[in-house]
């Protein structure tokens, strides 16, 4: 692998990247934090999204930034490893302080450049911009150019969720409370995606779980419209039986993507959403590395 500059990237659980995404390319995960019953978590290594679904049938747990010494520790492990360079994309700042945490911490390691960047996104939105800087890396990219193009894939990644119900970000406050109890009353299927501010709102609702997931592929399809180069996401969370059948329906609109990420919602999302998401979404290439 080329990687002359001996540049990392950093990023916490909310990209939604497990091993098989990451293999042995230098990609380090922090952890946000999962609480219940007064007992702390680290998402994706002491808690499954599965055992967030389960125990949030009885009260929902709490979340919480990574642990301070966790992104400390993560850094010098960075360093020790012989790294020079970071770009840290981080979960978006309207949905969790993570983003600015990071920041902060990067301000003590003046032995490493650490370029911290606002996804404003998460899931597997912002996990695929992650592993697109990881590609470029791979071209040894100079380093103010890739500083360039991951502000360019963030502006070009959009991603839509398709939920059971509204009412988990209602409680977890991600989501306005008319909204939604508009979508309960009506027994409606949300439909949700980032603000141009990184906030979580509702773009549409269907009757449905067949209405729902021709409305995902719709946006997906709107966003990709005009453009050449792309790379196709989908997702679910909590919705093991409906994903074969709607990953398959995706796959037949969508033909000649560059590539095809896919992925779990981690267990901090997954609080957020509650079982029976569904995602899918488009970052455009076009013109992202004409910097």
């Amino acid at each position: 692998m080329m990687n002359q500059q001996k540049i990392a990237l950093l990023t916490d659980s909310c990209a939604d990247l497990k091993l098989e995404h990451i293999g042995d390319d230098p990609i380090f995960v922090v952890p946000l934090i999962i609480s219940w019953q007064g007992t702390k978590y680290e998402d994706g290594v002491t808690i499954t999204a599965e055992e967030v679904y389960d125990r949030a049938r009885t009260e929902l747990p709490k979340t919480s930034l990574p642990r301070p010494q966790t992104v400390y520790q993560t850094l010098e492990r960075i360093r020790n490893l012989g790294y020079q360079k970071v770009i840290a994309v981080m979960l978006s700042s309207g949905l969790s302080g993570t983003y600015n945490m990071v920041r902060l911490a990067a301000q003590d390691f003046r032995e490493l450049e650490i370029h911290v960047v606002d996804s404003l996104s998460g899931a597997i939105g912002s996990g695929a911009i992650v592993l697109q800087l990881m590609e470029y890396i791979k071209r040894d990219f100079a380093w103010e150019r890739l500083k360039t193009i991951a502000l360019r894939l963030v502006e070009n990644t959009k991603v839509f969720f398709s939920l059971d119900t509204l009412e988990y970000l209602k409680k977890g406050g991600r989501i306005g409370k008319v909204t939604a109890m508009a979508g309960t009353v009506l027994n409606l299927k949300p439909i949700i995606a980032f603000e141009p501010n990184g906030e979580l709102g509702s773009v549409a609702k269907c009757r449905g779980s067949r209405q729902a997931h021709s409305k995902l592929i719709e946006l997906a399809r709107q966003v990709r419209e005009g453009h050449k180069r792309y790379i196709l996401l989908t997702a679910h969370g909590g919705a093991p039986e409906a994903y074969p059948d709607y990953r398959a329906e995706v796959l037949r609109y969508f033909t000649d993507f560059e590539k095809h990420i896919e992925s779990t919602i981690d267990a901090t999302l997954a609080a957020y959403t509650g079982p029976g998401l569904l995602g899918a979404g488009i970052v455009i290439l076009d013109g992202v590395e004409d910097a």
